[in-house]
């Protein structure tokens, strides 16, 4: 038989297995973004092979952010698990998948731009940024928000989360999708583009602009016109002059599925 205590603990360690592996993933990446491959698995397959194994690493991480975020899966979740360890589960997974990315990438021989002096600081200075982007992000929304531990950390103080509420404030009186802007600015501002990076830079952009639009639909399906008043006065990811003028104290509520 399962008791409190039990999924007590259970949930004290889904939450620190949260913040090492989900939070040292995340690190982990930035990392890769602002130094590039660090080459620890060797595997030393030819080109072709290599882009594959770098394209699926790809895909696995769209395929897990992408599906683990769904309303469906934390329904699904809950035939196995206590509704809160839902949101957990995803950081850990996230984690796993990011890490095994960073770990096994492949670097490709071939160096298709690689800017010196002047111009490669200003792709530096733009990365710097970026990261500063992620960092004011994560503040103004809450770093439990961000992880989707909400429900977890609720669970363990005996209290019932509260719904997470965006004000237009920080980066959110520019731009909609503050960490979507970040990550499309953090993996091409890596001034030295070899086949492997172009790779990673695409495919990550494909998956931005859809998981963008997909998050779009969802927050106009629930918030309706309050959310399509917020889409008329603030850009979606390209920020633009006068943009934090054109509104007030707006507020957009936003649903997160793990609680």
């Amino acid at each position: 038989m399962i008791t409190r205590t039990t999924t007590r603990i259970a949930a004290y360690v889904l939450l620190v297995l949260a913040g090492v592996i989900g939070g040292g993933g995340l690190l982990a990446f930035m990392l890769f973004l602002f130094a590039g491959s660090f080459n620890l698995v060797d595997l030393r397959l030819g080109e072709f092979p290599a882009l594959l194994l770098n394209a699926l690493l790809c895909l696995a991480f769209f395929i897990q952010h992408s599906s683990m975020a769904r309303q469906s899966f934390y329904q699904r979740s809950e035939r196995f698990l206590p509704a809160h360890f839902g949101g957990a589960v995803y950081a850990v997974a996230s984690g796993v998948v990011v890490l095994a990315l960073v770990v096994f990438w492949q670097e490709s021989a071939y160096r298709l731009l690689a800017p010196q002096g002047f111009v490669r600081w200003i792709f530096r200075a733009i990365l710097v940024l970026a990261f500063a982007g992620v960092a004011w992000t994560i503040w103004t929304l809450g770093l439990f928000t961000n992880f989707r531990l909400r429900s977890t950390v609720a669970e363990l103080r005996s209290t019932e989360p509260q719904a997470a509420s965006l004000i237009t404030y920080g980066p959110y009186r520019w731009v909609r999708h503050p960490l979507y802007l970040s990550a499309l600015l953090m993996i091409w501002s890596y001034p030295d583009l070899t086949l492997d990076r172009l790779l990673l830079n695409v495919s990550f952009t494909v998956w931005v602009i859809a998981a963008t639009r997909l998050e779009e639909r969802k927050l106009v399906a629930t918030f309706g016109e309050e959310y399509r008043n917020y889409q008329l006065k603030v850009p979606m990811l390209i920020p633009w002059p006068l943009a934090s003028g054109r509104h007030g104290e707006i507020r957009v509520k936003v649903v997160d599925n793990s609680g």
